[in-house]
């Protein structure tokens, strides 16, 4: 028997991609994630800009993570200006990182992945059974927008993050506005937790290798060293020593692999496996109330640990916000040198890298971005075999639908990924 699976456009993901995979004789021969939606070329729009213009430039590769860009462009030039900030300044990033989880999380666990494990084509189907629940969702997204929108100046590409701080911070009292509706959040992210621990989850499991950043008292935004369950502990600049971007002839996006052993699995499910000691205990204990252990290796399961990271993000802020004290400064003074400077943050879907070479007027010579659904694109494409592999019985129908289940366990963000640049130039 040969079947195909064939969807040209996949449905509830950011950006343009397709699946294909070909089945002969029982036997899964090929399987591919295509991501066909056209190159963004970022990377050479920012050689040529001044250092200063990063966060703003990248902020636009994502209009649902643009935090997590700016955070990595900040923390890669402050690297190469020596620059280290602190207290409330820091505060305020992994505030504005709160907000920025919660948004995506909220979008993608409520609006494009529920609808799969309840059988609804879609959240507005869904809304016809489940209205609370999808007005629950829409709520918890527009309270973290608010978020992003007090601390980066609007909801969607903030413009108030700039290297070495922020153009203006919120005084205490604007904050302490927010402190009923993160509350409100914060017990619905809790139910968010136990109902989607109630879903009925297909069984896959594999030897991932979960990499994210690991800081040492805090559960990870954006600093730490970089590790994984299979003892990778390297600094953010070691990155290109240990992973590298392989081009693929069938999609617009780089595969990312660990030099010398393959695919590996970035976003919340590497995060929570790196770092479930540090979460707090009410969290931790939520987890464990809706089925998770310290260690969750099913990628179907990845919407409960993305409600619990919504509750974790909920608590962050409320702590951040009850404890903030205004700086003196928005930001620290910064001077141009030259030099080469790496950040790693926590996107809401995996680590994401930077790297920047400025000259000594602070012009960018070169830029490298790798986003995470370019490194998890090789391990999407290994639970899609799997996941056909166990499933040969169903019928078309019913496998294309668990196979589009399964790239949503990874909420892809396709846009983010094509934005490499590589040029083969021959000339005679």
């Amino acid at each position: 028997m040969s079947k195909t699976i064939k969807v040209d456009y996949l449905a509830r993901v950011e950006g343009e991609g397709a699946l294909y995979i070909r089945i002969k004789d029982d036997t899964v021969t090929k399987v591919q994630l295509k991501i066909f939606e056209p190159p963004r070329f970022f990377e050479a729009f920012l050689q040529g800009r001044k250092f200063t213009e990063a966060p703003d430039i990248t902020a636009r590769i994502c209009g649902i993570c643009p935090v997590a860009y700016q955070m990595s462009s900040v923390h890669a030039m402050e690297q190469i200006l020596g620059l280290r900030v602190a207290g409330p300044l820091r505060d305020l990033r992994r505030l504005i990182y709160c907000g920025e989880w919660i948004e995506s999380h909220g979008l993608h666990v409520y609006m494009l992945h529920a609808p799969d494990f309840l059988g609804y084509a879609d959240a507005i189907e869904m809304a016809r059974d489940h209205p609370g629940m999808v007005e629950q969702g829409l709520k918890i997204k527009k309270i973290g927008n608010e978020l992003v929108a007090l601390v980066g100046g609007r909801e969607v590409h903030p413009i108030n993050v700039r290297v070495g701080g922020f153009y203006r911070v919120p005084h205490k009292k604007e904050l302490a506005a927010l402190t009923d509706r993160l509350k409100w959040a914060r017990d619905a992210a809790l139910e968010t937790v136990r109902w989607v621990g109630s879903f009925d989850f297909p069984p896959l499991e594999q030897d991932y290798e979960f990499v994210s950043l690991r800081h040492p008292q805090e559960y990870p935004f954006n600093e730490g060293r970089l590790v994984s369950n299979k003892r990778l502990d390297i600094a953010v600049s070691d990155f290109e020593t240990h992973f590298e971007e392989e081009h693929v002839p069938y999609t617009n996006a780089l595969h990312a692999v660990i030099k010398g052993r393959g695919a590996y699995y970035v976003g919340p499910m590497a995060r929570y496996n790196n770092n479930f000691d540090l979460l707090p205990p009410a969290v931790q204990s939520a987890a464990r109330e809706a089925g998770l252990s310290a260690c969750c290796r099913n990628p179907f399961q990845s919407i409960i640990v993305r409600s619990v990271e919504i509750l974790y993000a909920c608590e962050e802020a409320l702590r951040i916000i009850d404890q903030y004290e205004m700086p003196d400064r928005p930001y620290l003074e910064i001077k141009p040198r030259a030099g080469v400077g790496h950040g790693i943050s926590e996107a809401p879907r995996g680590s994401l890298y930077h790297r920047y070479h400025i000259d000594d007027r602070g012009v960018i010579l070169d830029a490298k971005i790798v986003p995470p659904t370019s490194q998890n694109q090789k391990t999407i494409e290994s639970d899609l075999y799997q996941v056909a592999v166990q499933n040969l019985d169903l019928s078309e129908d019913q496998l294309t639908w668990l196979c589009e289940q399964t790239i949503r366990n990874y909420d892809p963000c396709i846009s983010c990924s094509v934005h490499f640049l590589k040029i083969h130039l021959e000339r005679d």
